[in-house]
């Protein structure tokens, strides 16, 4: 009888333990990945600009400065930074006269809103790239650019490159008129 009922007890764990082994698999196969942890090393790879806003912004209310929100037009800007950086392979495109943020800033109707931009490239995620621009004085003082409240983020991929992603923040006061 022992043998007997001690069979049923394995029977019912080993059954018991198959199901949750399933239930874990199941699961895993929903679990994403967060979009400030995707890499975007890939043709198809872009930053997802209301996830870096919110980080963006959650960062800059912990420094006592008001949070950004995600701006098309400051997008599309930061779009072809990047772009233009990847095609060349170095972030030194940037400098070209057509990549000036001015330049860039005119070009959507803003001459004369306050903006301010950090390029990199090599960063394989968001979190990566956010984590390497608050510990470089230079882009941390991008990231609490004291009027901001828009934001433009892309990123651009590079085969070819050695730093592979190429990555455009643009930081800009409102629009003018509001």
């Amino acid at each position: 009888m022992f043998d007997y009922l001690l069979g049923k007890r394995s029977m019912k764990m080993a059954a018991a333990c198959t199901m949750a082994l399933a239930v874990t698999a199941c699961q895993g196969e929903r679990m994403q990945t967060p979009p400030f942890y995707k890499d975007l090393a890939r043709t198809d790879g872009q930053v997802d600009a209301a996830t870096a806003a919110q980080m963006i912004s959650q960062y800059r209310v912990n420094n006592g400065l008001s949070p950004v929100s995600p701006d098309p037009q400051l997008t599309s800007i930061a779009k072809s930074q990047a772009e233009a950086m990847a095609a060349a392979g170095s972030v030194k495109a940037s400098l070209a006269p057509n990549q000036q943020l001015a330049t860039r800033m005119i070009s959507i109707g803003e001459p004369k809103t306050a903006a301010a931009e950090n390029v990199s490239a090599g960063y394989r995620t968001f979190a990566e790239a956010f984590s390497g621009w608050r510990e470089s004085p230079n882009h941390n003082q991008v990231l609490l650019t004291k009027d901001a409240t828009r934001l433009g983020i892309a990123t651009a991929y590079s085969s070819n490159a050695k730093h592979k992603v190429f990555w455009s923040l643009v930081m800009a006061g409102p629009k003018p008129g509001q």
